[in-house]
């Protein structure tokens, strides 16, 4: 087997590193991009889950050259609203209030940077609609503390998923990584067959 040039997942996401490995696929290295993440005036959701994704693939790129490039970013939207990763109560039970008795979009942008310095990218968008929850489950999901740091205060892989009447597109993609997208930007990029 020819040796593959060196794989760079711009990431610490732990869940990241999971779903890479349902499809075999191991990084040989995890380093994290520190970005502003904050929305331009008048940005899409679509847009800004690209752009953070271009932008994370680059600056880790310049890093490691030569190396395949790996990056991703997650942006949860009611509508035109893009919501945050919550890093406290408050943020978390606003996310998960406004989610609740609707449907809102997970977009993630993808960026594969090839060792030829080619770059792949897409986003790929799942809709999920949440049932209508009572302030006791609120108050249980929030006293869980499984949405600390998550995209729209929640993180569907564990108690949350029992919030989910419907899911439309790739469960991998709410997690943090859609898979089909990943695995076809990985074989542009000559590192999948």
């Amino acid at each position: 087997m020819p040796q593959h040039p060196h794989l760079v997942l711009a990431s610490a996401s732990p869940r990241r590193r999971d779903l890479l490995a349902q499809i075999g696929v191991i990084p040989d290295l995890a380093d994290a991009a520190d970005l502003d993440e904050t929305p331009h005036k008048g940005e899409l959701p679509r847009q800004l889950a690209g752009r953070l994704a271009l932008s994370k693939a680059q600056a880790i790129r310049a890093r490691h050259p030569g190396s395949i490039i790996l990056a991703a970013d997650t942006v949860v939207a009611c509508g035109r609203r893009m919501l945050p990763k919550a890093e406290s109560e408050r943020q978390a039970r606003q996310c998960i209030e406004l989610l609740s008795g609707r449907q809102h979009q997970v977009l993630t942008g993808l960026v594969v940077i090839g060792a030829d310095g080619a770059v792949h990218q897409r986003v790929a968008l799942t809709r999920v609609a949440f049932r209508r929850l009572h302030a006791d489950e609120i108050n249980h999901y929030i006293a869980l503390g499984e949405w600390r740091g998550k995209a729209g205060g929640y993180a569907i892989q564990g108690y949350a998923d029992c919030f989910v009447r419907g899911l439309n597109g790739s469960y991998s993609n709410v997690v943090g990584l859609p898979l089909l997208e990943t695995a076809h930007l990985l074989r542009a990029a000559k590192y999948l067959i």
